[in-house]
């Protein structure tokens, strides 16, 4: 593969809802370009883009993989993104790196949840856009209602730029409005053809819009669609190029990965029509690391160069892949970078293209252009690698909050080091995973974005790892107090021949009011009844105590405990006398002070599309919320309130299941408020049967 200049190079994100046909249509330009043989195809297990065991495993995109083709002298870095939820970690480093995004829409199944993440994925990074309505060759594809379904979504900047052809039922070409030409399916090639009849009204009626959207690029142009002058192609294309990279114009183009029907269309108007690195990043806004000021980073070969790493790759064979971006100068073999983050020097020795699984070895990737490298000692993802004599750093990527998690245990005794090993090598490559040791409840909690991710990280744990493991319900961190104010007396005595052992305390156990302290301990004793050396050894009973409540178990807090009497004996009486009798006086204080049951509270963000509102407030009050405020956000609602956080596990599934995966939320901890009865009582009945 040769080497690219910045204006030869088209980097594009593929993104659309799962199961969409986005592996179809790489696999179809990678045909259609002489990169493979034959169409490979998602069910049978050999497309080039899906190569991981899980992805073929289970039939869908776990990972983007970067497929670089060469078409009319232009390298396009096709950049396929999972369409499924729970790896949207990996569709955030595609979108951090690409220059425009390629939305791909089934004609059958039509604008569905994952068409509207896509889109806010590309608007969120400000990339340029474009639909390609796959599937054209089905029956029951119907273009109509898709690009009316396309203009309700995302509005008047939708320009469809091709009308099917069909004889009878079936999809045999389309007329490329543009250039107001026909085009015919035959065989392996696309034919010229006449404008059929039938279709004269839909095509002028297409043609019109196009037209609108050129003259709306600029006010020349304007002028000329006023005074009812036909615009030239090339004034079209430029326009067309001009209004895309402006977000004005969005061109829907149509066809058919799987019979790689329109596919040579397509690559032809992403390189007419979608930005080059250089036009659209003609320059980033890096940082200096030491002062925090701005850094201009030009898109120029003779720059200093500056690379982000967007992705890691992890194998147990053949090691670590780390893959980034050129934004200036260039990354060459036998070089050395540095990273700003841990203010290391690496050391570049192969330079690679990554075409799916397989590693083309070239001499540099220019500024613009998409590589690999192996082996970097402490890079990871996010990261920048740049010249040292010129610092920056990039800005890195925007990953999701992972809030679905499980305790995670090991299926044979003493694999716990294999399980923390092989998640830390899973979490080099995507950084949406975390694992936390609860030292509380004696637990990992493994978090992930949602349920299906986390099965795969344990499929992949035994996979590549060797390790078995199981995910089960975490135990949730209650808390235990009192209720009301007591005095009781502490006592303890031993008689064992020679020196026996005495200590006797008097002491009076409150609520102090604050939950985030386990204890507060005050001492008011007159007249020597307890010497002062022996009040740290009744403190050091406390402390010791309040890490088991007397009702399940759990720590206490929100104690006050003052010592106000006791007796002593002059020999008998030692530092651990008191700290038992301290213990004792604890014992009695919480069973008799009304003990009650705190459970945790989080603060809970829901923002969900208007339509859903009632069914999430209501989910809340299920779950013993309490809705605190609604806030409108962009054409969204924003729902704050506050949940025991024991009664949000499962919730980013059943969020999902509720919205059609539109809602996002976040939480944090909050407080501890008391438990009701009901929820004291079988947190008891649980704990009692775990012992």
């Amino acid at each position: 593969m040769k080497v690219y200049s910045s204006e030869e190079i088209r980097n594009i994100v593929l993104l659309g809802h799962g199961g969409c046909g986005k592996t179809t249509l790489v696999e179809a330009m990678a045909h259609e370009t002489g990169i493979t043989k034959r169409l490979g195809k998602v069910e049978e297990g050999n497309t080039i883009s899906d190569y991981d065991k899980e992805e073929i495993k289970r039939g869908f995109s776990i990972n983007t993989s970067c497929i670089p083709i060469e078409w009319q002298d232009t390298k396009i870095n096709v950049l396929d993104a999972p369409g499924y939820f729970d790896f949207v970690g990996e569709t955030k480093q595609a979108t951090r790196v690409a220059d425009s995004a390629v939305i791909v829409v089934s004609g059958k199944s039509g604008v569905e949840v994952g068409t509207e993440k896509a889109w806010e994925y590309a608007e969120e990074m400000n990339i340029p856009k474009m639909f390609f309505v796959t599937d054209m060759d089905d029956d029951n594809a119907d273009l109509n209602k898709v690009l009316e379904q396309l203009k309700l979504n995302f509005g008047k900047c939708i320009a469809p730029f091709h009308v099917p052809i069909r004889e009878g039922e079936h999809f045999v070409g389309f007329v490329n409005v543009a250039k107001m030409e026909g085009r015919k399916f035959v065989k392996d090639h696309i034919e010229e053809c006449d404008i059929p009849e039938d279709i004269a009204d839909e095509v002028a009626t297409v043609r019109d819009m196009i037209n609108e959207a050129v003259a709306e690029t600029d006010e020349a142009l304007m002028e000329k669609y006023f005074e009812g002058t036909e615009f030239t192609f090339d004034e079209i294309q430029e326009a067309i190029h001009q209004g895309v990279i402006d977000g004005n114009i969005v061109p829907v183009l149509i066809g058919a990965g799987a019979n790689n029907l329109g596919v040579q269309v397509l690559m032809n108007s992403i390189v007419k029509y979608m930005p080059s690195p250089k036009e659209e990043h003609t320059t980033v806004m890096g940082k200096n690391p030491d002062t925090d000021e701005d850094i201009e980073v030009i898109c120029e070969y003779d720059q200093p160069t500056s690379a982000l790493v967007f992705k890691t790759i992890i194998d147990p064979y053949i090691g670590k892949l780390s893959l980034f971006r050129v934004y200036s100068g260039s990354v060459k073999a036998d070089s050395q970078l540095y990273n700003p983050r841990n203010e290391e020097v690496e050391r570049i020795s192969h330079v690679y293209a990554l075409r799916g699984k397989e590693q083309i070895e070239v001499s540099e990737i220019r500024a613009g252009d998409i590589g690999a490298v192996a082996k970097l000692a402490s890079t990871k993802t996010g990261d920048t690698l740049c010249d040292k004599e010129k610092v920056v750093a990039l800005e890195g990527i925007n990953f999701p909050e992972s809030l679905a998690y499980r305790a995670i245990v090991p299926k044979t005794k003493g694999d716990e080091d294999k399980i923390g090993s092989g998640i830390s090598r899973l979490m080099e490559e995507d950084p949406t995973i975390k694992l936390v040791h609860d030292h509380e409840n004696h637990q990992e909690l493994l978090y992930g974005v949602g349920g299906q991710h986390l099965d795969i990280v344990v499929s992949k744990l035994e996979s590549k790892f060797k390790v078995l493991v199981e995910l089960k319900k975490p135990r949730i961190p209650y808390r235990e107090t009192i209720k009301k104010k007591i005095q009781v007396r502490g006592k303890h005595k031993k008689q064992s021949g020679g020196h026996g052992q005495y200590g006797d305390v008097v002491m009076e156990f409150e609520p102090s009011g604050d939950m985030e302290k386990p204890y507060v301990f005050v001492e008011k004793i007159v007249g020597g009844a307890v010497p002062k050396n022996y009040f740290p050894a009744v403190e050091k009973g406390l402390s010791e105590s309040v890490k088991k409540g007397f009702l399940a178990g759990y720590p206490v807090v929100g104690i006050k405990a003052t010592l106000i009497d006791g007796s002593y004996h002059p020999v008998d009486s030692s530092e651990m006398a008191f700290k038992i009798a301290a213990q004792n006086a604890f014992k009695d204080a919480t069973t008799q002070a009304s003990p009650v049951l705190l459970e945790p509270i989080a603060s809970v963000t829901v923002i969900v599309p208007d339509v859903y509102m009632g069914d999430i407030i209501g989910d809340l009050n299920k779950r013993r919320g309490r809705v605190l405020g609604i806030n409108p956000i962009k054409g969204k609602q924003e729902i704050m309130a506050e949940v025991p956080i024991g009664e949000m596990y499962g919730y980013s599934t059943d969020l999902r299941s509720l919205t059609q995966s539109r809602g996002i939320f976040s939480q944090k901890f909050e407080r501890y408020e008391e438990a009701p009865r009901e929820v004291q009582e079988k947190v008891m009945a649980d704990k009692g049967e775990d012992e």
